[in-house]
């Protein structure tokens, strides 16, 4: 299968796609054409482990690699997950279900793809004859860094660098990141927000000057973000399990919808449901949950995209974000497909910070995505009448999803669709705001926090988070923006 550049100027195989990451013209890479799931695909896939599905789903995609190889990588990665279910599906009522993707090695849905990425980019290189080692360089807004981390711990010719907003990640996120283990691993905070260290990492991409300096040492770069397709085509995988878990347990019949509410700041998530969907899996509404950085809730309700406004950090922060890079993949789609229309639209951005689409485009945007948002306030009330009603413990972000479901739901009382929340991270991973969430009480000291939600919600606590507490801290260096690649050359050179 070849992959297009969302701004026109590259096309290129999959292979190729996963090491480059990021398209030479600044666009991302896309499927020229989307592969077809049949019915009969999914019946035949309802028998099958969800490492066996992820191969099936990422082969259509990756066509070069081999297939047998792929399937290995898959129950490799998944084998690596605390319950056998790599995304279990969890029923909390008639019509209602919470889909778990946080039992992975660093307890957040991000380890769905970053455990298998290594293997996509490893092979990907020997595929394309590279003989360079890869640096992959990773802006994270607090679960992505760490997932590349562990997923790249010590792989063979590939280096991590791991780029986070200084005071812009919970204290659990960067324990877990600041105390990484591996040989070929970096952590650096920078100066600013999740935003910047994007930025950051887009320049340096786009930089002749810095990719001829990473050479001289024998680099090349590569990306674990979801700017990488072959980060994000895992996560499409997770959609078609549950859909099919679904009518394996007969709440549905094939063909019914199922809608998904998905919380999401930087769209990965969510558009790996919209191309689930085009490749003909049929999904219902899916529904756009942001936090108070609520700039894709008034981009879908306005058709205006601007980014001048006030950056807030929230409880919820793999969600505070003002740029979300995902974003550019479904202009492409809604445009038909228009390069010159969707790069039109990325320079606006860039020059001006934002962008306006026509009311034609705003009405094919609105006909896939519903958006809403939820403040503090209302997260916190919706994860303790959630705990309250049904005894389940959410973190933050699955926090803000379920507000947003229930606007939804009211906007929408016909809407009579198996509805599936997307639950992004493990509560231990934000112990503070859930405990203060289902009980009204302040811990300041995290690891007491952890004991004491614990006591109260009988939800066992992962290794990963309880093994933090007696971890030494291996990285402690901060840098502004402007020094971030002097760091990345005295990484590579050490």
């Amino acid at each position: 299968m070849y992959f297009v550049s969302t701004r026109g100027k590259e096309r290129v195989i999959g292979s190729e796609a996963v090491v480059k990451g990021l398209a030479a013209d600044g666009g991302l890479f896309v499927p020229e054409t989307f592969p077809t799931v049949t019915a009969g695909d999914i019946n035949a896939m309802r028998s099958m482990s969800y490492a066996e599905r992820a191969a099936e789903i990422l082969h259509r995609f990756f066509d070069e690699y081999d297939k047998a190889e792929l399937l290995a990588a898959c129950k490799a990665a998944y084998g690596q997950f605390e319950r056998g279910d790599a995304a279990p599906l969890v029923k909390i009522k008639d019509g209602l279900y919470v889909l778990e993707l946080f039992h992975g090695p660093t307890c957040a849905f991000k380890d769905m793809a970053l455990t298998v990425l290594p293997y996509l980019l490893r092979k990907g290189c020997d595929l394309c004859g590279i003989k360079e080692k890869v640096l992959v360089l990773v802006a994270t807004s607090g679960d992505t860094g760490k997932a590349a981390l562990e997923g790249f711990k010590n792989a063979e010719g590939i280096d991590v660098m791991v780029l986070y907003p200084e005071d812009g990640v919970s204290k659990m996120q960067k324990l877990q990141m600041c105390t990484q283990e591996g040989s070929n691993v970096n952590v650096l905070a920078v100066s600013g927000n999740f935003d910047d260290c994007q930025r950051t990492v887009k320049t340096i991409f786009s930089s002749k000057e810095y990719a001829e300096q990473l050479a001289k040492e024998g680099y090349r770069l590569s990306s674990a973000n979801s700017i990488n397709f072959g980060r994000l085509a895992p996560q499409i995988v997770y959609y078609f399990s549950t859909y099919i878990d679904l009518l394996t347990g007969k709440q549905i019949e094939y063909g019914d919808p199922v809608n998904f509410t998905v919380p999401t700041g930087n769209f990965g998530d969510i558009l790996a449901a919209y191309y689930a969907k085009r490749m003909g899996l049929p999904l219902g509404k899916l529904i756009c949950a942001s936090n108070r950085n609520h700039i894709l809730t008034d981009f879908f309700q306005s058709g205006v995209y601007d980014t001048h406004r006030e950056f807030i950090k929230t409880m919820s922060p793999s969600m505070d974000i003002l740029v979300s890079s995902n974003l550019e993949r479904l202009l492409y789609e809604i445009t038909d497909r228009n390069a010159e229309r969707t790069a039109e639209l990325m320079r606006s951005l860039s020059q001006s910070g934002k962008y306006e689409v026509t009311p034609g485009e705003l009405a094919r945007l609105q006909g896939e995505i519903w958006a809403g948002f939820a403040g503090e306030d209302e997260t916190i009330e919706a994860m303790y009448d959630f705990f309250s009603e049904n005894g389940y413990t959410a973190d933050t972000h699955t926090g803000v999803a379920l507000y947003v479901q229930g606007l939804y739901k009211d906007a929408f009382p016909r809407d009579k669709n198996e509805s599936v929340i997307v639950s992004t991270a493990n509560p231990y991973k934000f112990p503070q705001d859930v405990y203060y969430a289902v009980t009204g009480n302040d811990i300041k000291d995290s690891f007491k926090c952890i004991k004491r939600l614990n006591q109260e919600t009988a939800m066992p606590v992962p290794k990963a988070i309880s093994r933090l507490r007696d971890k030494p801290l291996r990285f402690k260096k901060s840098a502004p923006a402007s020094k971030v690649f002097d760091e990345v050359l005295a990484f590579v050179k050490r």
